[in-house]
């Protein structure tokens, strides 16, 4: 599993590891592999049949400064809403490790295809996909 990947192997377990948490209304903590009810709750209610958990923070998982790390999901955020799409903060953290969480968004609606490229777009190595089941999935990107 992910051996053809660029991506240290150390760095994808990480990411397998990660709590994803949803903030809002309807908050959830999203893991690799779990089906989520919560998950799938909203996408009942907004009437999506996939969603995206992505950050433009730490391109390819090199440390930036919190300033730097700001005006990029800024940046990420301003093409959500750009695109008409339905999305909620949130944090990617690891339960464990000393890496700073990582703030993030939860987009609903968003193909894969989608969150593939905004994922390229903003130097990630993945992004954390779920279909219609809600169950979360890692991506890696390169």
């Amino acid at each position: 599993m992910f051996s053809d990947s660029d991506i240290p192997r150390e760095t994808i377990h990480a990411y397998l590891e990660t709590d994803y948490r949803v903030h809002g209304d309807t908050p959830a903590t999203l893991k690799i592999g779990e089906t989520n009810p919560t998950l799938a709750t909203l996408h009942q209610v907004h009437g999506s049949a996939c969603s995206a958990f992505i950050t433009a923070c730490n391109p390819f998982s090199q440390n930036a400064s919190d300033e730097f790390n700001a005006v990029r999901q800024q940046a990420l955020a301003d093409e959500l809403k750009q695109l008409g799409l339905t999305f909620f903060d949130g944090i990617g953290q690891h339960p464990s490790n000393n890496w700073p969480g990582e703030a993030s968004f939860l987009v609903l609606g968003l193909s894969l295809e989608a969150a593939k490229a905004l994922g390229t777009r903003y130097g990630q190595n993945a992004i954390v996909w779920s279909d219609a089941d809600a169950t979360p999935e890692l991506v890696l990107l390169r």
